[in-house]
């Protein structure tokens, strides 16, 4: 199966949520990096993708 962005369960890295523990859901897959990485819901998606942000920006601007 896949997801709306393409993305594939089967594809990805991990087979729980990194922020809970929980096995991944189709639904709240995203790319990092290159890699599918799964989360037990979109919440948790979403929190990861901000939190990679945030982190990517204070690098950035560090390098600046």
């Amino acid at each position: 199966m896949s997801n709306a962005q393409g993305l594939k369960i089967e594809d990805a890295v991990n087979e729980t949520c990194p922020w809970s523990g929980k096995p991944i859901s189709e639904d709240s897959l995203t790319l990092y990096k290159g890699d599918v990485v799964g989360f037990c819901n979109p919440g948790c998606r979403d929190k990861f993708e901000k939190a990679v942000s945030h982190f990517e920006a204070a690098l950035n601007g560090k390098k600046a």
